[in-house]
């Protein structure tokens, strides 16, 4: 029987369309991949790096995206009256609260959004939190740069945000708009252990490490070039069956 290729312009361009979507979205994949390799570095920096003072000079939302994940130290107090608490945060498999809290920086006007640790969730009364402490008058605190507090999934229209509210998300402008107070356009994750000499009582500092899936974007890149592969191949060898059979009825 004679080997023949027998080419059909629709299976072609079938087949030139799901090549060109695999190898799309296997770059892309890649390139995520390569964006979260980037932030693994940049995390391993900021840890390494000595803590960067925040000062009362208002940053621009570029200067604030620079020091990201950074180690940072701010001095100022505490604004307790405009505490935000966020919904839906586990912790070792126990609900809980994030807790948000305004943070004046010495010597101006200006504040940062500080998170402060968890809480556990009343499982009786979810509107009932536990008692924790804030410090009081001044004191430095350290912590992580971050853009943002984190997101979970909103189900309806989030409540009004106000003092003592529990919401699911909050931005910084958000609470900067609700209560008045400027802010600089970064969170500062908290870190290390409560001071209780300070008043610094009933937090959990013990932040999740961030989620990169490198792996998992290498993964789905390998997926979607076998795709691309396997069309190839699907459409050379459905060419020559059918080029094969047509030479064997001539």
């Amino acid at each position: 029987m004679r080997i023949a290729f027998r080419f059909k312009s629709i299976p072609f361009l079938a087949t030139v369309l799901v090549v060109a979507l695999g190898i799309a979205l296997g770059n892309w994949q890649e390139r995520r991949a390569a964006q979260k390799i980037a932030l693994e570095h940049k995390l391993a920096a900021g840890n390494a790096a000595a803590p960067l003072q925040l000062t009362a000079s208002p940053l621009a939302a570029d200067a604030a995206a620079a020091i990201e994940w950074r180690r940072v130290a701010v001095t100022g107090s505490f604004v307790p009256g405009w505490p935000v608490y966020l919904d839906n945060r586990p912790y070792k498999g126990q609900a809980g609260f994030y807790v948000l809290m305004p943070f004046k920086i010495a010597g101006s006007a200006l504040h940062v959004l500080v998170e402060r640790g968890w809480l556990p969730r009343d499982p009786a009364a979810r509107d009932r939190l536990p008692a924790y402490g804030t410090p009081q008058g001044t004191v430095t605190v350290e912590g992580i740069a971050r853009l943002n507090a984190g997101h979970v999934m909103q189900l309806g229209s989030a409540p009004p945000l106000r003092p003592h509210a529990i919401v699911q998300n909050a931005e910084v402008a958000q609470v900067a708009a609700a209560s008045g107070l400027p802010m600089q356009p970064l969170v500062l994750e908290q870190t290390g252990p409560a001071a209780p000499a300070d008043g610094d009582t009933g937090l959990v500092r013990d932040w999740p490490a961030p989620a990169l899936g490198v792996d998992k974007h290498r993964g789905y890149a390998f997926q979607w070039y076998s795709l691309a592969l396997m069309a190839v191949l699907f459409f050379v060898f459905n060419g020559y069956r059918r080029g094969s059979q047509h030479a064997s009825e001539a």
